[in-house]
């Protein structure tokens, strides 16, 4: 099994940090981020990589080479502008991916403990061109909501939680989905999904719980440090 990182975003939110160094470098413990996710992901027989670079590009290339060092291999695929979270697997194709076999994507700054195995069956089992790993997020409004009828409040709820299903940012997708992508334009994975739909392609959700952080801000920066220093003490 292949795996696609999508590792060319600018980390505009981690600024300053990210002025020189892109996100995937940034250090959680001993390690930078990518690499945590790439040791994670070697314990499911993962070792054929594709890293879709952009910011910064020649940093990450520099520092993980051919991957021979962790003990895997990597290619790499540039993007010369952004093109959203589902625009590099476009250059993919071109990557030597075997079209019977599906390719696992996520976003590269992610640390989850997901079974990425089990996850992979799921998505054979259903037989999906691309299966979504999903969450449950709960978003606390900061104010009482009021349920109204015209101009009559009929009630009012103090600060409600409410829940949604969200796409944690992993993917098991057949390379028969990529046909749809175009080639060097800003395309996103909701872009890809609603794509697919209207022509009947399926779509699948694997919901897991457990661990799951995506390094966004510098709070999640420092929340991953923790967390994986709890995993090694």
């Amino acid at each position: 099994m292949k795996a696609v990182i999508l590792a060319g975003g600018k980390g505009v939110r981690l600024r300053p940090l990210t002025y020189t160094i892109p996100k995937p470098l940034l250090p959680v413990g001993e390690k930078p981020i990518l690499e945590e996710i790439i040791e994670r992901l070697k314990p499911f027989g993962v070792r054929e990589f594709v890293i879709a670079v952009g910011y910064r590009a020649e940093l990450i290339e520099t520092y993980f080479r051919d991957g021979a060092q962790l003990g895997v291999h990597i290619d790499y695929v540039r993007e010369s502008h952004p093109l959203g979270t589902a625009g590099p697997l476009a250059l993919v194709r071109s990557a030597g991916i075997s079209p019977d076999e599906p390719l696992l994507v996520m976003n590269g700054d992610i640390l989850t403990d997901l079974d990425m195995r089990a996850f992979v069956e799921f998505h054979l089992a259903g037989e999906f061109e691309i299966t979504v790993a999903t969450r449950k997020f709960e978003l606390q409004h900061p104010y009482g909501v009021l349920q109204l009828d015209g101009q009559r409040v009929i009630g009012i709820v103090e600060k409600p939680a409410v829940t949604d299903i969200v796409s944690a940012g992993i993917y098991a997708i057949q390379p028969s989905a990529l046909d749809v992508i175009p080639d060097d334009s800003f395309f996103d994975m909701p872009d890809l999904v609603n794509k697919l739909l209207p022509d009947s392609r399926t779509v699948g959700a694997y919901h897991f719980v457990g661990e799951w952080l995506a390094i966004d801000r510098l709070e999640q920066l420092e929340d991953a440090g923790r967390m994986i220093a709890e995993r090694h003490g």
